[in-house]
């Protein structure tokens, strides 16, 4: 039992919190000649609001009400869908207009934002503002799993466990959630919920802790923490949770295994430190890659928009901020500029920013990280309460 809470604190990041922030989450940075001033404007008020919410938090543009580099006006037709229209400077030149259907007109908006960006950002950047997100919050005093789009809204309880629930991830195609929970044994088992049917199956219930599961690239695996051998292991499954199969060899504690986008390689966290390790997905000696950055690497996220960076919770003295490692020139270090604790990083479909959880003492709240200039944009509302451990879909 004392190794199953040893491996938990190490999981949930157990350490000092940093000093209480006025504003959680937020961090604005200098308007610079590298981004993009746009005016932006939607024909309710309700659409008008999350477009210039979406775009404010993007590190690529400068969101003014005066006359922009670009107008990117939205405009609610029937049913769920929304035209954009883009014209560029104070000519109004035309540039793009098109009409995107969603399964609701606040996901029609996000994609049609979402083809602005594309349009109009020109580094070849994806957009991500239609994207979905998985998390834990605590609306019912319990550790739940909720599903909702990138800015919270259609936020949907997923989990009535009445237990702790932890870091939920999808599946590639979005259909399903794995997510570890102490509600049945009362110890740390694997879970996976059809979002389409919400019924929950036990994934992998064995001796001792699973925990950590997590999807290959192609749905057709799934990488996982075990410690029914005795030690905290990497193990690798197939997708229903069959054929498990071990990865690692050693007395040290392991945690957050994760893919390369080829799902050919695997990054994980292991003590002393911890520090992360890279090696192949069918096993083999692993490779320490953050040497030199801090002395606590842990909570990998390897991105699908730049395969060479791999996003990580790293210690700056007493508090944690977001590091991002830089596999083509073994560089990395600090992205975040937060004066609160960052962590639990996870990719947008960019490949430049990422959504973690900034917490105090208080509260944790989730929030859009533009990793090349450190601003950061709280996205779950105060009004949600606690909200971590956020993993993101699509789009």
């Amino acid at each position: 039992m004392k190794k199953i809470l040893a491996v938990f604190c190490f999981l949930l990041g157990a350490a000092s919190f940093a000093a209480p922030a006025r504003d959680l989450g937020d961090v604005t940075v200098k308007v610079d000649a590298s981004m993009l001033s746009v005016r932006v404007s939607a024909n309710t008020p309700e659409l008008n609001a999350l477009a210039v919410q979406a775009f404010k938090s993007h590190g690529r543009y400068n969101v003014t009400t005066g006359t922009g580099q670009y107008d990117i006006k939205f405009t609610q037709l029937g049913g769920n869908q929304v035209r954009v229209d883009i014209t560029k400077g104070s000519a109004q030149t035309p540039v793009h207009s098109q009409t995107v259907s969603g399964t609701s007109a606040r996901n029609a908006l996000l994609r049609a934002a979402d083809v602005a960006v594309e349009k109009t950002n020109g580094l070849g950047l994806k957009g991500f503002f239609a994207s979905k997100v998985a998390f834990i919050g605590e609306r019912t005093g319990k550790k739940e799993v909720y599903v909702g789009d990138l800015f919270f809204g259609e936020v949907k309880q997923i989990t009535h466990d009445n237990a702790l629930a932890l870091t939920p991830r999808w599946s590639p195609d979005g259909r399903y959630l794995l997510y570890t929970s102490f509600y049945k044994s009362g110890f740390p088992d694997i879970f996976r919920i059809d979002l389409g049917s919400f019924q929950r199956t036990s994934f992998v219930s064995l001796k001792g802790t699973n925990s950590g599961a997590r999807y290959s690239p192609n749905g057709q695996q799934v990488a996982m923490t075990l410690s029914g051998e005795g030690n905290t292991e990497i193990y690798v499954s197939n997708a229903q949770g069959k054929m498990i199969s071990r990865r690692t060899r050693s007395d040290a504690v392991k945690s957050s295994p994760c893919f390369s986008p080829d799902g050919t390689r695997l990054v994980y966290a292991c003590e002393p430190g911890p520090q992360l390790y890279v090696m192949s997905v069918g096993g083999g000696a692993p490779m320490r890659v953050t040497s030199g950055i801090s002395g606590y690497c842990a909570e990998p996220d390897w991105s699908r928009g730049n395969p060479n960076k791999i996003a990580f919770t790293m210690r700056e003295g007493r508090n944690f901020q977001i590091g991002v490692l830089d596999l083509a020139t073994r560089t990395g270090g600090r992205v975040s500029k937060a004066s609160f604790d960052a962590v639990e990083p996870s990719w947008l479909a960019d490949g430049r920013h990422l959504i973690y959880s900034a917490r105090n003492a208080r509260e944790s709240r989730i929030c859009i990280l533009d990793t090349e200039t450190g601003r950061s944009t709280a996205v779950s509302p105060a009004s949600l309460g606690t909200a971590l451990q956020a993993s993101v879909y699509g789009p």
